[in-house]
């Protein structure tokens, strides 16, 4: 088949839509991206990019065409506001213009803001191709959570866009099952939805460090527990660093912070001002392919959300990164997220924003011993090959892109 590819976010961005873009290409498919130029999560424009070059790029064969917009910034609400509209504006108009082929299906990738649907159903009008939307965050609920918007109207506005753009799609994937209500509630056909949750990229197994890795050297002497990915304020780091003080006395219990985001300079100001320097380590962002080492490295990986209902429906990325790795998890969320670590038996759940319960499991872990801890992290991984595994989930999309094509499947959807 020949996909048009329409993402907010693309590599170099780290997200897993690069890894499944690679996946179809290595089936066959001749894929096309239309998408943004670089900058989160530092909020400025990756080197060598900008409005004015590398408008065209390659990644792994696959061609790239990226559209002006304004870059995040600090994530400020006007800049935030500005970055969600400016690409699909861009891509709106650009579009036809560098995605002059003929598509058998338009695939949308939607980690917020909704806004990218826009360009994928112009592109519709114009081509005639069906429209595939895959849901990481639902709006306007996300919104509220992080409060972006609290006004009860303009919710209620930013409401009745959404409803208008999945009315345009012809099928709708949700990362979690808990999202199907929500998505129903605005006026989707039941049978339109599917659920599609994120896998990990392959490179993400059960590792063994060598004794010069330069991991080895970043990582305090002790029981480390790692937290990787944005650091924003859906993260609640509030919840973590009250954690680590409660857990101040125990001097060999380290909190190990892998990533970036906007609430970064927060979270360093807190740990000095709380005198945790010693316990939480902010090693900041590190390659993808780097990353199953400082897991291995780690006794256990941590993975939180602030206490919201749209949070509670969600399931985390780095969950599925986490138990391919083969690591104790500790959970500290809601909902779906949690449902996963407890039915997997991969590690401990624990409420959202309960810093005492934080720290209490993580002391279980740490008095746990270690052939508990790994039988934990096997079944975390066991987890992930029955659920979440790269071409079982591949299979699955494949058949739905066909059915959607009008062709006929190449592999069962089951």
């Amino acid at each position: 088949m020949r996909i048009l590819l329409i993402t907010h976010y693309f590599w170099p961005e780290n997200y897993r839509i690069n890894d499944l873009v690679l996946g179809l290409r290595d089936r066959g498919h001749d894929i096309e991206v239309l998408t943004g130029i670089p900058n989160y999560p530092s909020g400025t424009f990756y080197e060598s990019y900008g409005l004015l070059k590398r408008r065209k790029d390659r990644f792994g064969g696959v061609p790239i065409y990226r559209t002006p917009g304004v870059p995040r910034g600090k994530g400020g609400h006007l800049r935030l506001l500005l970055n969600f509209l400016s690409f699909p504006a861009s891509a709106g108009l650009l579009g036809p213009i560098y995605c002059r082929s003929s598509y058998d299906l338009i695939f949308v990738y939607e980690p917020s803001p909704i806004t990218t649907v826009a360009p994928a159903l112009i592109m519709k009008a114009i081509k005639g191709s069906p429209v595939v939307l895959w849901i990481q965050d639902l709006w306007p609920e996300s919104l509220s959570a992080t409060g972006a918007i609290t006004s009860p109207p303009l919710l209620k506005l930013v409401e009745l866009g959404v409803r208008l753009l999945y009315k345009g799609c012809d099928r709708i994937l949700v990362q979690s099952r808990s999202f199907f209500s929500a998505v129903r509630r605005l006026g989707v056909d039941p049978k339109l939805i599917s659920y599609y949750p994120n896998s990990a990229e392959n490179l993400y197994q059960p590792v063994e460090v060598g004794k010069d890795a330069p991991e080895r050297d970043l990582f305090p002497a002790g029981f480390c527990i790692t937290f990787a990915g944005n650091i924003g304020a859906a993260q609640d780091f509030e919840t973590i660093l009250v954690a680590a003080e409660k857990l101040k006395n125990s001097k060999d219990i380290h909190f190990i912070i892998l990533g970036d985001g906007r609430m970064r300079p927060w979270v360093e100001k807190e740990v000095e001002k709380r005198g945790l320097q010693r316990s939480v380590h902010l090693l900041g962002r590190f390659p993808a392919e780097s990353m199953p080492r400082f897991f291995a490295l780690s006794d256990a990986l941590l993975v939180t959300l602030k206490n919201d209902p749209v949070f509670a429906l969600t399931i985390p990325s780095k969950v599925q990164s986490y138990l391919a790795c083969g690591r104790p998890v500790i959970a500290a969320l809601e909902g779906e997220g949690a449902r996963i670590i407890e039915e997997s038996g991969a590690g401990i759940a624990c409420p959202a924003e309960d810093p005492h319960c934080l720290s209490e499991a993580v002391l279980r872990l740490y008095n746990m011993s270690s052939k508990k801890r790994k039988k934990m992290g096997e079944k975390g991984r066991d987890y992930f090959e029955h659920n979440f595994e790269r071409e079982l989930l591949l299979d699955r999309l494949e058949g739905w892109m066909y059915r959607l094509a009008g062709g006929t499947p190449v592999k069962s959807e089951s």
